[in-house]
This record gives structure tokens, C-alpha cells and sequence, in this order.
């Protein structure tokens, strides 16, 4: 299907329709394929619809940022939009693979960049259209409280003990990891939430572990570095159906900064570090709460290394 529509708005409300017919009949996982010039698109698009589908026990899931892979990897809960630039077809023969194996796949071409500016428009309007086929509101994120909640509840803990509450988180093994992936259903999706310091090696090493993954398990995957995502996919993690995976990545050797108790003053409860732990933990508990399987990984003090075993291990 390609969006060729002249009116602006109109792409937008077809593209919507699109999006809740397909997410009634079980492609409930938009995967959005860019020109690399416009790949930083996909992160607006990927809050926009997660944050405003994820409810009510209903959702689209964004995924983006997904190398393309072979046809064979990709299960019948997928969709993909190809958003391209004009003159950019280095991808064009991976989508069409794509298509003639069976899954639809919804075209959209921009002249230049400025064609952006539309492109805005028509993905807020499809958004719009397509929640209202869910019969959902999309503009409440009634479960992005949650985490916020239970991380202030965390930080109170430090404050008054000194010390943040324990939680179950396992060293990097094959063993682990699979037994917890055999939860996967063929509706599943699984999420890998980041909490270390984002570098282009650990973005590397994450885009090989979440590439794996979907390789292995034919599932569709996220990757978000945390708390950032909290606000964005976040409320699709805990709002939706409940098909998600959820895989927390923490470390050692956070570098540290004191958070003032105060403006200008030099007093200080706590750091960032332990804002940040907090806010895992927080968003750990909220999706245990909402019936959602998690399980932490502690990467220790070498990221990479973590990463690329948990990688090793998904292979």
C-alpha cells in the first residue's frame, strides 16, 4: 500500500485505519524501516504511538531501529511501514522480500526533508484515527504513574536506611536467559531496558543482542536505555496486553553526581546513580505489579562485555 495522498491529513487517517484493522487481526507490531537519514524520525514515532495505543489491555507496538532480517524472522504479528526518502533504495529489496512473503507493508515516500514537517502531521492524525478503532483515549498515559510512585518510594527508603531495596538480578548467562524466554509466545515481543550509560559501543552491542534475539526467537524486540523510555513505551509496557518480555540491563561504575537537596545549597540525600537504580527498581515492581515477566541482569562493571555474552548466549 502506498500513502500517496495529496490532502494533508488524509495519508494520516488512512494510515490509521490501517493500523487498527490490522492491530483487530493480530499485526499489532508496526515496524517501522527509514532512510538513515531520517532515522532519528522513528524515536518521535516510537513514543507517539506507544504512549498512545498502550492502554486498556490494547496497544500497536512501534519497533524501530530493528535491522531488517530475513522474511523467515519475522512472525504473522508484524507490519511494516517504509518511510523512504526519494532516491533511496538500498533497502527496497529487503522490504519487498518482506512483502512477498506475506506480511503487508505500507509505503510512504518524502521528496526531501521538509517533507518531515508533514510527515509530523499525518502520524499524530493516524495515531488519532487508529486508537479511536481500538476504542481507547490516546491522550492519558494513566499507567506511566506507576513507576514514578514506587521509585519515589525507593528513594524514601534510601533516605531514611541508607540503603535501596533488594532486588533479584542474575549474572549474564545462556542458561538464565532461556529459561526465561521460554515464556515467548508467538504474539510476544521482548524489550530490552538499558539502564547503564548509553556509548556507541553499548549501542552496538545492544543492536547485536536485540538482533540475535529476534533472530532466534522470531520475535519482535525494543531497545531503550532507562529511565528515558519511562515516559514513552513505558506506558505501553504496562498498558497493554501484557505480551511483553522484559529484560532490565543493569551495571556497575554508574559515574556519579550529587543531587542538591536544595537550590544552591551544597547539602545532598542522594545521587544520580541512585536516582536512576531507584527508578529500575521502581519500574521493575510496576511491571510485576501489572502481571508483566521480568528479570534483571547485572552486567557488572564492564557493560560491553555483559552485553555481548548475554549476545553469545542468544546465539
Amino acid at each position: 500500500l502506498g500513502l500517496g495522498l495529496d490532502h494533508i491529513g488524509e495519508g494520516g487517517a488512512l494510515l490509521g485505519v490501517v493500523m487498527s484493522e490490522l492491530a483487530a487481526a493480530g499485526r499489532d507490531k508496526l515496524t517501522l524501516i527509514t532512510s538513515p537519514a531520517i532515522a532519528s524520525f522513528g524515536d518521535w514515532v516510537e513514543q507517539l504511538i506507544a504512549e498512545s495505543t498502550g492502554k486498556e489491555g490494547k496497544g500497536i507496538l512501534p519497533v524501530v531501529r530493528e535491522p531488517l532480517g530475513l522474511p523467515q524472522v519475522y512472525g504473522n504479528d508484524r507490519y511494516f511501514v517504509h518511510l523512504r526518502l526519494e532516491g533511496d533504495d538500498g533497502q527496497d529489496a529487503a522490504v519487498q522480500a518482506v512483502q512477498d512473503a506475506g506480511h503487508p507493508v505500507v509505503r510512504l515516500q518524502l521528496r526531501d526533508l521538509y517533507d518531515l514537517g508533514k510527515q509530523f502531521f499525518e502520524w499524530e492524525m493516524a495515531t488519532a484515527v487508529a486508537s479511536y478503532g481500538l476504542g481507547i483515549n490516546p491522550f492519558d498515559q494513566p499507567n506511566v504513574e506507576a513507576a514514578k510512585v514506587l521509585a519515589r518510594q525507593m528513594v524514601t527508603e534510601y533516605i531514611q536506611t541508607g540503603r535501596l531495596p533488594k532486588s533479584e538480578a542474575w549474572p549474564p548467562s545462556a542458561e538464565t536467559m532461556q529459561a526465561f524466554l521460554e515464556q515467548a509466545q508467538p504474539n510476544s515481543y521482548i524489550a530490552l531496558q538499558a539502564y547503564v550509560e548509553p556509548t556507541p559501543e553499548a549501542d552496538a552491542a545492544l543492536l547485536a543482542l536485540r538482533t540475535r534475539l529476534r533472530d532466534r526467537y522470531q520475535l519482535a524486540t525494543t531497545a531503550g536505555y532507562g529511565p528515558r523510555f519511562l515516559h514513552s513505551t513505558g506506558q505501553l509496557h504496562k498498558g497493554d496486553a501484557g505480551n511483553g518480555l522484559f529484560i532490565q540491563l543493569i551495571a556497575d561504575g554508574l559515574r556519579e553526581a550529587a543531587i542538591p537537596d536544595e537550590a544552591g545549597s551544597s547539602g545532598s540525600s542522594i545521587s544520580f546513580g541512585v536516582l536512576k537504580a531507584a527508578q529500575a527498581l521502581g519500574d521493575a515492581q510496576a511491571l510485576r505489579d501489572a502481571g508483566r515477566p521480568v528479570i534483571r541482569f547485572d552486567l557488572g562493571a564492564d557493560v560491553v562485555a555483559g552485553l555481548n555474552k548475554l549476545a553469545e548466549a542468544a546465539e
